[in-house]
């Protein structure tokens, strides 16, 4: 699909939560919810398997380009039906929800696909691969009556809900200007494809995995180590400050940054990746604070997390646990373990929308500013300039 499919205009003023989330299903007490993958490989297969330990949802339907992806899928899911397209798959009326684990660059199609469909979604982030494609998923959630959650799990997160409600929301972090976030060390990104890979499988679509894409000859680095390349995902930007700006917007309640600079490059691994390997990314928002990100693939120092500054001290979060620093001396910290699976809470948001009709935590709203804030650093970089964003041109009505 062409990104000029997705005009950049505001489709959605003046649509209503009434209007978006009317619908008409309803689910009986133990009426099991059906589910297609879109997306068999590792994070596909991770977060259907979360899907079924709730109790609540059975994998009808699986779908890869990759016929042996599906044969890993389908030893938890024998039973399902399987797909090499995913228009195949929509087409099954019985589908209540499609969960989609594919590259990035096929997100906003299939979502887009998907809600056309008449199926939830909930969709891997980052919602995008292009800052223009947003809106139009969101529209099209919203003209369809669709709950679509995006993978921001954060959003779910028991100990993040309570730090924002006792630090931020109560005044007691006081004035907030400078958020900072760091992704070292993260492995993932250097993946090798495996030697049985240099020839192309015969049940591998390798024109379907690269759909709008240009055409480039079969490269087994760029389908398994898809991250490393701009052209199928935005790199650590995209895959990992897209987490750590989504939990800036929902402690600080502004996700429309005015401004963007950044500086990195490939300065270690020239393995033909495109992606930088480091990176720095400043963002400035009208609400009068900064938002930074930090990140290198080398070892040398590793670790995720984010810290915000406050007039009246200082609160540092990741996924196991937070802390809280009073300004001024003496003040012993106040520390707050993680309970629970922020995975988990985040499927469970996702199923109860599903039957409440209630917009879920990480709206695909939501997932379209993170996904934009992300791209504007990435803009940045490859531009080598600083980048002035209307947020005005981009305001959407309250829902």
């Amino acid at each position: 699909m062409p990104e000029s499919s997705f005009p950049r205009r505001n489709f959605l003023r003046g649509v209503t939560a009434a209007t978006a989330l009317s619908y008409s299903r309803v689910y009986g007490a133990n009426e099991r919810i059906q589910l297609g993958l879109i997306g068999c490989g590792e994070r596909g297969r991770y977060d259907a398997g979360n899907f079924v330990k709730t109790g609540n949802v059975e994998v009808t339907a699986l779908c890869d380009i990759w016929g042996a992806q599906i044969d890993k899928a389908k030893l938890d899911a024998p039973n399902a039906r399987t797909f090499s397209d995913h228009r195949a798959l929509l087409d099954n009326k019985d589908i209540d929800v499609a969960l989609i684990g594919t590259p990035d660059h096929w997100h906003v199609p299939i979502t887009i696909d998907a809600l056309n469909a008449g199926k939830d979604v909930f969709v891997e982030k980052p919602l995008s691969l292009t800052i223009e494609e947003g809106p139009a998923a969101v529209k099209a959630a919203r003209i369809n009556n669709r709950i679509c959650q995006v993978g921001m799990q954060q959003r779910s997160g028991k100990h993040y809900i309570e730090a924002k409600r006792e630090y931020i929301d109560s005044g007691r972090l006081g004035k907030v200007t400078l958020a900072r976030t760091w992704w070292y060390g993260n492995g993932y990104h250097l993946r090798k494809a495996p030697d049985y890979l240099k020839t192309k499988p015969q049940d591998l679509d390798w024109a379907h995995y690269l759909g709008r894409l240009k055409w480039r000859d079969w490269d087994p680095q760029q389908y398994w180590n898809w991250r490393a390349y701009l052209d199928f995902g935005g790199g650590q930007v995209t895959d990992l400050f897209t987490h750590w700006i989504d939990v800036v917007h929902m402690f600080l309640g502004s996700d429309v940054p005015a401004s963007a600079v950044a500086a990195g490059g490939v300065y270690n691994y020239k393995d033909g990746r495109t992606a930088p390997d480091t990176i720095n990314v400043l963002l400035e928002y009208p609400a009068q604070f900064t938002a930074t990100f930090e990140a290198t693939l080398a070892p040398g120092i590793n670790g995720a997390a984010l810290e915000f500054a406050g007039t009246q001290g200082r609160l540092y979060i990741d996924r196991q646990h937070y802390e809280f620093h009073a300004a001024g001396r003496g003040a012993a910290p106040v520390v707050v373990q993680a309970a629970g699976s922020i995975d988990m809470d985040h499927v469970e948001n996702f199923l109860e929308c599903v039957k409440s009709r209630k917009l879920p935590n990480g709206d695909v709203l939501a997932g379209h500013r993170s996904a934009q804030a992300s791209h504007l650093g990435n803009i940045a970089y490859m531009q080598k300039r600083r980048i002035d964003f209307d947020p005005a041109r981009e305001a959407i009505q309250p829902f």
